[in-house]
Protein backbone atom coordinates (compact mmCIF):
# COMPACT_ATOMS: atom_id res chain seq x y z
CA UNK A 1 0.00 0.00 0.00
CA UNK A 2 1.38 3.43 -0.89
CA UNK A 3 0.46 4.97 2.42
CA UNK A 4 1.82 3.29 5.31
CA UNK A 5 2.60 4.33 8.89
CA UNK A 6 6.08 4.20 10.21
CA UNK A 7 7.63 6.03 13.55
CA UNK A 8 5.49 9.67 14.16
CA UNK A 9 8.49 10.70 15.83
CA UNK A 10 10.36 11.15 12.40
CA UNK A 11 11.32 14.54 10.83
CA UNK A 12 8.50 15.94 9.11
CA UNK A 13 8.92 19.36 6.15
CA UNK A 14 7.05 22.43 5.95
CA UNK A 15 3.98 21.79 3.43
CA UNK A 16 1.26 23.77 4.58
CA UNK A 17 2.43 27.38 4.88
CA UNK A 18 0.92 29.80 7.70
CA UNK A 19 -1.53 32.15 5.28
CA UNK A 20 -3.18 28.88 3.87
CA UNK A 21 -3.71 27.99 7.40
CA UNK A 22 -5.20 30.96 9.19
CA UNK A 23 -7.51 30.53 6.10
CA UNK A 24 -8.33 27.25 6.53
CA UNK A 25 -9.33 27.95 10.44
CA UNK A 26 -10.69 31.17 9.88
CA UNK A 27 -13.39 29.56 7.19
CA UNK A 28 -14.22 27.13 9.86
CA UNK A 29 -14.87 29.79 12.45
CA UNK A 30 -16.65 32.02 9.68
CA UNK A 31 -18.79 29.50 8.87
CA UNK A 32 -20.19 27.89 11.62
CA UNK A 33 -20.20 31.60 13.58
CA UNK A 34 -22.71 32.18 10.47
CA UNK A 35 -24.61 29.48 10.97
CA UNK A 36 -25.23 29.92 14.52
CA UNK A 37 -26.17 33.59 14.29
CA UNK A 38 -28.26 32.44 12.24
CA UNK A 39 -30.10 29.74 14.10
CA UNK A 40 -30.46 31.78 17.26
CA UNK A 41 -32.74 34.66 15.69
CA UNK A 42 -32.96 38.21 13.93
CA UNK A 43 -31.52 40.43 16.91
CA UNK A 44 -28.60 38.08 15.36
CA UNK A 45 -28.60 39.24 11.92
CA UNK A 46 -26.24 42.01 12.03
CA UNK A 47 -23.33 40.12 13.25
CA UNK A 48 -24.64 37.38 10.66
CA UNK A 49 -24.32 39.74 7.69
CA UNK A 50 -20.62 40.27 9.44
CA UNK A 51 -19.73 36.65 8.91
CA UNK A 52 -20.73 36.78 5.45
CA UNK A 53 -18.99 39.71 4.62
CA UNK A 54 -16.10 37.51 6.09
CA UNK A 55 -16.16 34.30 4.58
CA UNK A 56 -16.34 36.97 1.16
CA UNK A 57 -13.10 38.49 2.22
CA UNK A 58 -11.69 35.12 3.01
CA UNK A 59 -12.55 33.29 -0.61
CA UNK A 60 -11.23 36.28 -2.32
CA UNK A 61 -8.00 35.97 -0.40
CA UNK A 62 -7.82 32.06 -1.22
CA UNK A 63 -7.91 32.82 -4.74
CA UNK A 64 -5.16 35.64 -4.87
CA UNK A 65 -3.34 32.84 -2.82
CA UNK A 66 -3.81 30.24 -4.94
CA UNK A 67 -2.24 32.20 -7.57
CA UNK A 68 0.81 33.70 -5.63
CA UNK A 69 1.12 31.86 -2.61
CA UNK A 70 3.60 29.35 -1.85
CA UNK A 71 3.50 26.03 -3.75
CA UNK A 72 1.32 23.61 -2.45
CA UNK A 73 -1.09 26.76 -1.95
CA UNK A 74 -1.41 27.41 -5.85
CA UNK A 75 -4.41 26.00 -7.84
CA UNK A 76 -1.99 24.47 -10.63
CA UNK A 77 -0.35 21.94 -7.49
CA UNK A 78 -3.97 20.31 -7.31
CA UNK A 79 -6.16 20.87 -9.68
CA UNK A 80 -6.09 17.59 -11.55
CA UNK A 81 -7.78 16.32 -15.08
CA UNK A 82 -10.53 14.42 -14.92
CA UNK A 83 -8.51 11.14 -16.10
CA UNK A 84 -6.24 12.07 -13.03
CA UNK A 85 -8.83 12.27 -10.71
CA UNK A 86 -10.87 9.28 -11.47
CA UNK A 87 -7.30 7.14 -10.94
CA UNK A 88 -6.55 8.36 -7.64
CA UNK A 89 -10.26 7.63 -6.40
CA UNK A 90 -10.11 4.14 -7.90
CA UNK A 91 -6.83 3.27 -5.83
CA UNK A 92 -8.62 4.96 -2.34
CA UNK A 93 -11.52 2.54 -2.98
CA UNK A 94 -8.52 -0.32 -3.29
CA UNK A 95 -6.91 0.93 -0.28
CA UNK A 96 -3.68 1.92 -2.31
CA UNK A 97 -3.97 5.85 -2.63
CA UNK A 98 -0.92 7.27 -4.77
CA UNK A 99 0.95 9.81 -1.90
CA UNK A 100 0.78 13.56 -2.71
CA UNK A 101 2.61 15.86 -0.51
CA UNK A 102 -0.18 18.69 -1.31
CA UNK A 103 -3.64 17.97 -1.70
CA UNK A 104 -4.06 14.61 -3.40
CA UNK A 105 -7.05 15.50 -6.69
CA UNK A 106 -10.20 14.53 -5.04
CA UNK A 107 -8.94 17.09 -2.03
CA UNK A 108 -8.07 19.30 -4.75
CA UNK A 109 -11.77 19.61 -6.29
CA UNK A 110 -12.90 19.87 -3.03
CA UNK A 111 -11.23 22.96 -1.94
CA UNK A 112 -12.41 24.34 -5.38
CA UNK A 113 -16.03 23.17 -4.96
CA UNK A 114 -16.43 24.58 -1.33
CA UNK A 115 -14.64 27.86 -2.65
CA UNK A 116 -17.42 28.38 -5.54
CA UNK A 117 -20.10 27.24 -2.65
CA UNK A 118 -18.88 29.89 0.19
CA UNK A 119 -18.70 32.56 -2.69
CA UNK A 120 -22.27 31.63 -4.03
CA UNK A 121 -23.36 31.55 -0.61
CA UNK A 122 -21.75 34.81 0.65
CA UNK A 123 -22.45 37.01 -3.00
CA UNK A 124 -26.52 35.42 -2.53
CA UNK A 125 -26.66 37.30 1.07
CA UNK A 126 -25.90 40.40 -0.42
CA UNK A 127 -29.17 40.37 -1.78
CA UNK A 128 -31.43 38.60 1.59
CA UNK A 129 -33.13 40.60 4.17
CA UNK A 130 -34.52 39.55 7.32
CA UNK A 131 -37.78 41.87 6.23
CA UNK A 132 -37.54 44.05 9.83
CA UNK A 133 -34.26 45.61 10.40
CA UNK A 134 -31.72 44.41 8.32
CA UNK A 135 -30.99 43.72 4.81
CA UNK A 136 -27.65 43.24 2.65
CA UNK A 137 -26.21 46.04 1.01
CA UNK A 138 -27.48 45.16 -2.22
CA UNK A 139 -30.61 44.44 -1.26
CA UNK A 140 -32.66 47.34 -2.58
CA UNK A 141 -31.39 47.19 -5.90
CA UNK A 142 -32.66 44.44 -7.44
CA UNK A 143 -36.15 43.71 -8.22
CA UNK A 144 -38.06 41.58 -5.75
CA UNK A 145 -38.19 38.65 -8.12
CA UNK A 146 -34.21 38.77 -7.94
CA UNK A 147 -34.40 39.03 -4.28
CA UNK A 148 -36.43 35.76 -3.99
CA UNK A 149 -34.26 33.92 -6.18
CA UNK A 150 -31.03 35.00 -4.42
CA UNK A 151 -33.24 33.77 -1.05
CA UNK A 152 -33.57 30.62 -2.65
CA UNK A 153 -30.47 29.93 -3.60
CA UNK A 154 -28.99 31.26 0.11
CA UNK A 155 -30.75 28.49 1.63
CA UNK A 156 -30.67 25.56 -0.82
CA UNK A 157 -26.68 26.43 -1.11
CA UNK A 158 -26.45 25.97 2.44
CA UNK A 159 -27.57 22.84 2.48
CA UNK A 160 -24.52 21.82 -0.17
CA UNK A 161 -22.34 23.94 1.90
CA UNK A 162 -23.32 21.54 4.86
CA UNK A 163 -23.19 18.42 2.46
CA UNK A 164 -19.64 19.64 1.50
CA UNK A 165 -18.80 20.30 4.88
CA UNK A 166 -19.70 16.40 6.34
CA UNK A 167 -17.80 14.82 3.21
CA UNK A 168 -14.68 16.70 4.04
CA UNK A 169 -15.17 15.50 7.81
CA UNK A 170 -15.66 11.73 6.74
CA UNK A 171 -12.68 11.90 4.36
CA UNK A 172 -10.47 13.26 7.33
CA UNK A 173 -12.09 10.44 9.98
CA UNK A 174 -11.94 7.95 7.09
CA UNK A 175 -7.90 8.55 6.70
CA UNK A 176 -7.08 8.27 10.37
CA UNK A 177 -9.66 4.75 10.16
CA UNK A 178 -8.09 3.03 7.15
CA UNK A 179 -4.06 4.38 7.03
CA UNK A 180 -3.97 6.33 10.53
CA UNK A 181 -3.03 9.24 8.35
CA UNK A 182 -3.96 12.50 10.55
CA UNK A 183 -4.90 15.47 8.26
CA UNK A 184 -5.70 17.69 11.04
CA UNK A 185 -2.16 17.93 12.55
CA UNK A 186 -0.76 19.04 9.30
CA UNK A 187 -2.95 21.67 8.73
CA UNK A 188 -1.84 23.34 12.61
CA UNK A 189 1.87 22.83 12.54
CA UNK A 190 2.18 23.30 8.56
CA UNK A 191 4.53 19.89 8.68
CA UNK A 192 3.90 16.47 7.27
CA UNK A 193 6.00 13.28 8.10
CA UNK A 194 8.55 12.02 5.55
CA UNK A 195 6.25 8.87 4.87
CA UNK A 196 3.66 10.96 3.89
CA UNK A 197 5.63 13.78 1.90
CA UNK A 198 8.52 14.22 -0.90
CA UNK A 199 11.36 15.51 0.86
CA UNK A 200 12.28 17.40 -2.09
CA UNK A 201 8.70 19.21 -2.52
CA UNK A 202 8.51 20.91 0.91
CA UNK A 203 8.19 25.23 0.98
CA UNK A 204 11.23 27.00 1.78
CA UNK A 205 9.50 30.14 2.64
CA UNK A 206 5.98 31.22 3.65
CA UNK A 207 5.85 34.54 2.03
CA UNK A 208 4.05 36.10 4.77
CA UNK A 209 4.26 40.12 3.64
CA UNK A 210 2.86 38.59 0.21
CA UNK A 211 0.08 37.43 2.32
CA UNK A 212 -0.64 40.71 4.18
CA UNK A 213 -1.10 42.38 0.77
CA UNK A 214 -3.22 39.53 -0.88
CA UNK A 215 -5.82 39.86 2.36
CA UNK A 216 -5.17 44.11 2.23
CA UNK A 217 -6.67 43.63 -1.45
CA UNK A 218 -9.49 41.20 0.09
CA UNK A 219 -10.61 43.40 2.33
CA UNK A 220 -10.53 46.51 -0.16
CA UNK A 221 -12.50 44.13 -2.69
CA UNK A 222 -15.22 43.39 -0.19
CA UNK A 223 -15.21 47.12 0.96
CA UNK A 224 -15.56 48.34 -2.51
CA UNK A 225 -18.82 45.66 -3.06
CA UNK A 226 -20.48 46.85 -0.11
CA UNK A 227 -19.78 50.76 -0.35
CA UNK A 228 -20.64 50.76 -3.66
CA UNK A 229 -24.29 49.71 -3.03
CA UNK A 230 -27.23 51.45 -3.21
CA UNK A 231 -28.15 53.26 0.13
CA UNK A 232 -31.73 51.27 0.98
CA UNK A 233 -34.48 53.44 1.37
CA UNK A 234 -37.42 52.96 4.07
CA UNK A 235 -39.43 50.87 2.08
CA UNK A 236 -36.58 48.01 1.39
CA UNK A 237 -37.60 46.94 4.53
CA UNK A 238 -41.05 46.84 4.49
Amino acid sequence: MAVDVTDPSESRILVWDLPTRVFHWMLVVTLVGSWVTHEMGLEWTELHMWFGYTALGLVVFRIIWGLVGPAHARFASFIASPGRTVGYAKHWLAGDPPRYTGHNPLGGWAIIAMLLVVLLQAVSGLFNSDDIMYSGPWHGSVSERTVDLMHEIHEINFNILLLLAALHLGAIFSYWVRWRVDLLRPMISGLKPLHLADPDHGIAGQRLLLAVIALGLATAVVWLVVSSAPTPSAEDFF
